[in-house]
This record gives structure tokens, C-alpha cells and sequence, in this order.
């Protein structure tokens, strides 16, 4: 079952979730909007010439300049949320662009599902599909988080991006 937004508002009031900081204006319907931080990476085409997935990879790491980063058309970089979440054990959730940024070329996700007992922020894939450049302004709600129960209790996430911070990029390489 998805929560409504005011069921997340009083679990989090309640400690049972966590979303911080947050404010009434991310609270939607069902679910809760998550706002752009001012981290971001990006894959250092000057390191690396091939992408693998059985060796760790170079990134850039970028802050935005005076709140804003212009995102170049075609491009790809990776950004962070400025909430942290954690969820328990009988909760899990997933990261949804928002419909409206969506309809400018702007595509958002993070790979898979929050899985419960996750903390941290949460890493963000940007997309600009479009073939103009798109400004990236920091604060602005991105994203949304849908949360929903699972049946039962799940073993906690352990995995490896279990607390990240800021942007973190791909620890595809360690799954061998």
C-alpha cells in the first residue's frame, strides 16, 4: 500500500521516518517532493576513456556556483537531494522525476528502489534530453519520494550505499 503524503508527514512526525529538512510545500498527495542539492558529479572524460563495470571510475565533483548549474543538452550528471531519509524495515520506496520537469527534456531517476532500513541521501541520474541547455537552480523541488509498506518486516539494507552522502557515484565494480 503507497502512503499519502499527510501518513508520511505523520510518521515522520512520529520518528518512525526521516526527511529532513523538510517543509508543507513538498508535502503532495502521495508523496513527498525532494529538493536539489548544490553537489553534483560527472564522469571525468579526461581520466577515463572506457566504462566498465568491473573497475571503479573517475568522477568530477562539481558545486554549484552562486545556486544554479546549467545542465548542457545531452548530458548526464549525477546530483543528490538535499534531504536525508531513512526508512525502517516494513517500509520501502521509489524516486519519481516530477511530471512537470519531466515535459522540458529534463529526465530524472535513481536506479531501483529505496529499500527499507536505508539512510542517506538519496543520488539523482539528470538527463537533459533536450537540445537546449537546462538551468539547474538549487532548492528547487526535483523529484518525489513515494513511500509504501511492505508485507512484513525486510531485512535491513546493508548494502554499499548505505549512509552516502552528496552525490555518489556508481560501486558497481564491488558486486563481483
Amino acid at each position: 500500500m503507497i502512503l499519502t503524503g499527510k501518513s508520511i508527514f505523520e510518521k515522520i512526525k512520529q520518528n518512525e521516518i526521516t526527511i529532513a529538512p523538510i517543509n508543507d510545500k513538498q508535502i503532495q498527495p502521495a508523496s513527498i517532493d525532494l529538493r536539489l542539492s548544490d553537489h553534483f558529479l560527472t564522469i571525468d572524460g579526461h581520466k577515463e576513456s572506457l566504462i566498465t563495470l568491473d573497475t571503479p571510475i573517475s568522477y568530477r565533483e562539481i558545486t554549484a556556483d552562486n545556486g544554479t548549474l546549467i545542465l548542457p543538452a545531452h548530458s548526464f550528471i549525477l546530483a543528490t537531494t538535499i534531504e536525508t531519509i531513512t526508512l525502517p524495515p516494513y517500509l520501502t520506496a521509489f524516486v519519481e522525476g516530477r511530471s512537470s520537469i519531466g515535459r522540458l527534456g529534463l529526465f530524472i531517476q535513481n536506479a531501483g528502489w529505496v529499500d527499507p532500513g536505508f539512510s542517506g541521501q538519496i543520488t539523482l541520474e539528470l538527463f537533459n534530453a533536450s537540445e537546449l541547455p537546462i538551468k539547474l537552480s538549487v532548492g528547487r523541488r526535483i523529484c518525489q519520494i513515494v513511500i509504501a509498506e511492505v508485507n512484513g518486516q525486510a531485512d535491513p539494507y546493508k548494502g554499499k550505499y548505505l549512509g552516502q552522502t552528496g552525490a555518489t557515484g556508481s560501486a558497481i565494480y564491488r558486486d563481483q
